[in-house]
Formats: structure tokens, sequence, C-alpha cells
């Protein structure tokens, strides 16, 4: 009986470990994508942000230099994702995610929440940003 529970443990954790290896490009695409937008915003390096931002959402959105400006203003402090969906069969995800950051000129600490919305392109094979860079101006 302890050589049957040993060689079902066996299978089950072989069966894990094959899921883990044969994981579906999108998703492990998302992780990797999510966690770097996560590092990029928490150093607050803004202008590495825009090349998560989509080209046809720049096109209708287009960053302002002033926007950019007002952004450099601010050093990220937190980052916690608050929310996150999946949509249009795993292609599309939005999350909420509270972005406290820190304005040395005025010494004041802003909370904000990002609503993103990501796309799965597959053309690029990545995930690109449709929702802009965070907005500090907004108020809660």
């Amino acid at each position: 009986m302890q050589k049957i529970r040993q060689l079902a443990r066996f299978i089950f954790l072989a069966v894990l470990l094959l899921t883990a290896c044969t994981s579906n490009p999108v998703e492990k695409s998302k992780g990797e994508t999510f966690k770097q937008y996560e590092t990029i915003i928490r150093w607050s390096q803004w202008d590495a942000a825009v090349d998560f931002i989509a080209l046809e959402y720049q096109e209708e959105h287009p960053i302002t230099r002033l926007e950019m400006d007002r952004l450099r203003l601010f050093r990220v402090t937190s980052y916690t994702v608050r929310s996150a969906a999946m949509f249009d069969e795993g292609l599309t995800a939005k999350q909420a995610v509270e972005i406290k950051m820190f304005n040395s000129q005025q010494a004041v600490e802003r909370t904000i929440i990002d609503e993103q919305e990501w796309r799965w392109n597959e053309e690029r094979k990545r995930w690109l940003l449709h929702s802009g860079l965070p907005d500090p101006t907004q108020r809660r």
C-alpha cells in the first residue's frame, strides 16, 4: 500500500510538472510583461513605460510633453494590483492598480487608481497597454 501511495504521488507530481512546462505562451508572456511594467513604474521610469503602450493607442491619445514632465515630478512609493480580470478568451486583461506617488516639489504623496487595459498583439507576440500611463492629476 505504501508503494502505491508513493507511485500515486510521483504520478501526480509528474503531471503537475508537465502542466507547468507546457503552459500557454500567451499567459506566460502576460505574467512577464506585467512584472516588467510594474518594475518600470515602481522605479518611475516613465519614458520606458511608454514602450508598453500600443502604437494605435498612442496615435489616438498622443502623450504630450506636459504629461511626461508632470510624471517626472513623481516617484512611485507603492504599486498594488487591486483587481484583475481576463476577457475575450484570454486575449484582453484589465486590472485596477493602486499607485502611491510622491511629489518632491510639493512634498505630498498622492494615491491614484490606474485602470489598465492590456491586449495580446498576435503580430508582435506581446501584450500591449491600451489605456495610457498613470494620471497623477487624478482625484479620488
